[in-house]
């Protein structure tokens, strides 16, 4: 304990400075603004700002990508309650009970519960960070490159397993992100493979180009795809942001249960906010409680649970990205990246060879949630205000964005064509009803797989038994397998389909 109490101390000092107070601001406020406008996201939004973190301070980027990670948590759940629209996708299920509550004039009931177990998620799932992170660093030490291969492995079955859609298709996006990721020179022989005879694809494909083709312009053909012409956003009133006490009593419960299990839900690999969300709600439909309103007609438990799951899935999923480089959704797949800009390797070493950025990260998290709530209760109806503004707009900056932060980066125009390419292909990928998720995670890891897997053959002199006589790596693989095969079977198919269409 007393070394916890240094840790956060150190924490105290690396996050309250002007510089990183202000970031946290910043980040949280942009993230409020994504989750309320439909169609960006807060991957969208972290590969557009990517670019920008390269002549920022680490510790400060990371806390700001963070705060607009878990602000757009917040944020998402103003125009589902208001609008019946999920500004974000962790906040689709809001959606149901939330707007049914803001149609019987109970609006600032459900927007007051909605930040208030936020809140109190994200504050436990902080508190779980700063307690496991420490140990599973420890741990990870004892990972050799066998382990880490493994582990890996178990990560992208993970990713396809959690995925939305079909499993076929997650599995083809995989390894189209492991095959782009070989592109460039082979880190043991020094000769070029997959460039295409061109120097320009020589370092392989920046992290950057490829998020923001996917993500950033992408987004903008789908959303111009969807876009209503003439449609005007109609905001319900709010009264009061504040709940009931007897709100407050009847949603204790549910967010005591949704904290937990969004808590576990971050941990998973292929796991995070909206996976938490959908279970969360899930579970709340099964508790049946006599005398109150059914889950689905305006039940005040249903905005709870599912909003405090969002928000500490988002919070612990930067546990095994943190301590053991592995990144369990897109977003930390982005944050992960930013950290590679900066030299920093995501890690069991990050919280000993940079302390400060590791603790000062945790200790932001509970200013930023701070943050959040005074944003949230008071400002709920200025915030759907926004929506307002048109999407013609939004768009042409949102390009011209991608296209200098891509520039920005090796000052190459052939980054901008590379990026349009990458964005017409999401766009086909999108019609194809197939996930990007996994496709950026295999890209990730695919070349620490690679590496990884050369160092442990090289370790045990080509005998690729090493990966089961280890019994870590052993566990790691069957554990996978054993995933896997589950989730090829017809009845687990059908549960996935179900629980992402939940209506």
């Amino acid at each position: 304990m007393t070394e916890l109490l240094g840790n956060l101390t150190l924490g105290l000092q690396s996050a309250f400075t002007v510089a990183n107070i202000g970031y946290c601001f910043l980040g949280v406020v942009i993230g409020t603004l994504v989750g309320v406008l439909p169609g960006l996201g807060p991957v969208a939004t972290l590969a557009l700002l990517l670019p920008l973190t390269y002549a920022l301070d680490p510790t400060a980027a990371v806390i700001m990508l963070a705060g607009i990670y878990y602000g757009s948590q917040y944020g998402g759940s103003t125009t589902a309650i208001l609008m019946n629209i999920p500004g974000e996708a962790a906040s689709l299920v809001t959606c149901i009970d939330g707007h049914k509550l803001a149609l019987k004039g109970r609006a600032g009931s459900a927007l007051g519960i909605a930040a208030i177990a936020s809140f109190a998620a994200g504050t436990v799932a902080t508190f779980l960070i700063a307690l496991a992170s420490p140990a599973l660093s420890e741990i990870a030490l004892y990972f050799g490159a066998a382990e880490y291969f493994s582990l890996m492995v178990l990560g992208l079955v993970g990713a396809v397993a959690l995925s939305n859609g079909d499993v076929l298709k997650a599995i083809a996006m995989v390894i189209t992100g492991l095959l782009l990721g070989l592109i460039g020179t082979d880190i043991n022989t020094g000769e070029l493979r997959f460039t295409l005879d061109t120097l320009t694809l020589q370092d392989g494909i920046d992290f950057a180009v490829i998020s923001m083709g996917f993500y950033g312009v992408a987004e903008v053909l789908k959303n111009l795809q969807a876009m209503v012409a003439g449609h005007k956003a109609q905001t319900l009133p709010v009264k009061s942001p504040w709940p009931e006490t007897k709100d407050l009593k009847d949603s204790a419960g549910a967010i005591g249960r949704g904290t937990i299990l969004g808590s576990l839900m971050g941990l998973l690999p292929g796991g995070g906010a909206m996976l938490a969300s959908f279970a969360s709600y899930t579970l709340e439909k099964r508790i049946k409680k006599t005398g109150e309103t059914p889950v689905g007609e305006g039940n005040i438990r249903a905005v709870a649970a599912p909003e405090a799951a969002n928000n500490a899935g988002a919070q612990t999923s930067f546990i095994p990205m943190l301590t053991l480089g592995l990144p369990s959704n897109a977003v930390m797949a982005l944050l992960m990246g930013a950290l590679i800009i900066q030299n920093i390797t995501p890690g069991p070493q990050v919280i000993h060879t940079n302390p400060e950025l590791f603790w000062g990260l945790i200790v932001s998290m509970w200013i930023g949630n701070l943050f959040l709530v005074v944003l949230n209760l008071p400002l709920a109806g200025l915030w759907a205000q926004i929506l307002r503004i048109p999407y013609s707009v939004l768009y042409p900056v949102i390009l011209a964005v991608c296209a200098v932060g891509v520039y920005s980066i090796n000052y190459n125009v052939y980054d901008i064509v590379l990026m349009a390419a990458f964005a017409l292909l999401g766009y086909i990928f999108y019609q194809l009803r197939c996930e990007p998720a996994p496709l950026i995670l295999g890209f990730v890891l695919g070349p620490m797989m690679e590496e990884n897997l050369r160092r442990a053959m090289l370790l045990s002199r080509g005998d690729a038994s090493v990966f089961f006589t280890s019994p870590i790596s052993c566990v790691l693989l069957a554990i996978a397998f054993l995933l896997l095969a589950a989730t090829l079977i017809p009845k687990w198919q059908k549960t996935r389909q179900e629980a992402f269409s939940e209506d």
